[in-house]
């Protein structure tokens, strides 16, 4: 029989804790969702810099110096990284500008899942825009991806995972401060680097045309990555937000 637990005075079996921590997380990523929804002002600036950065790239690029497969990894995972810091920060500053942030902190919802919520929005967020990018990649550098598309959008999700994850967790502890839109990308760039890195290899083994064997050294250190930083960001964003 499951013990019960008591949380801020209600009575919570272990059996649903769960079931409960899932719940309090996906409402809390519904509502960032429907709010950006409602304005779209961060996804359109993150899109309209993402097209506009595969336009600059393509019309710099050398074909004869660089091929198409050498330079797209590149190009993908650098308008990935920076189009994502464009929504990170936004994800905590609208709700700190009208005190709704200190709200969710006094409710039920325990810290462990607004992280997880606000992960699960900003991966929805960065999603949205990799699937307009990755198409204007291919389309502007010619590249034949073919069956390989499945595999490189598992790679691309494996890693967006794990950028949302340290965004989410460093945008929280930036959210308080002065200079948010400074300090963000300051202390995120660092920890991106590792997740980015095994991302971009495997991609373009992928985009080579080389067997799956040949990226599985790189995908296995991405997944190693992701499994530390996402864990690692659930055990210290309650500690962040302590006062």
């Amino acid at each position: 029989m499951s013990e019960p637990v008591s949380r801020a005075g209600r009575t919570v079996t272990a059996g649903h804790r769960a079931p409960a921590f899932v719940a309090d997380a996906l409402r809390i990523a519904g509502k960032d969702l429907r709010i950006e929804f409602r304005t779209r002002s961060a996804f359109l600036a993150a899109t309209v810099f993402a097209v506009l950065a595969v336009v600059i790239f393509r019309f710099t690029w050398d074909p004869t110096a660089i091929p198409a497969f050498d330079l797209a990894p590149g190009v993908l995972w650098v308008i990935f990284t920076f189009s994502g810091l464009l929504g990170l920060n936004r994800s905590f500053g609208l709700e700190l500008s009208d005190r709704a942030y200190d709200g969710l902190l006094a409710s039920q919802v325990s810290r462990e899942s607004i992280f997880v919520g606000k992960v699960l929005a900003n991966l929805v967020f960065v999603s949205g825009v990799q699937a307009l990018t990755l198409p204007a990649v291919a389309l502007f550098f010619d590249l034949h991806v073919g069956a390989a598309w499945g595999v490189l959008i598992g790679i691309v999700l494996c890693a967006s995972l794990g950028l949302a994850a340290v965004g989410t967790l460093f945008a929280a502890i930036a959210s308080n401060t002065r200079l948010a839109e400074l300090l963000l990308p300051m202390m995120t760039l660092p920890f991106f680097v590792p997740l980015v890195i095994p991302a971009a290899q495997t991609s373009a083994v992928i985009l080579r045309g080389q067997p799956l064997e040949d990226a599985m050294p790189w995908f296995k250190l991405l997944l190693a990555f992701d499994l530390v930083f996402v864990t690692a960001c659930i055990v210290v964003f309650p500690y962040t937000i302590e006062e």
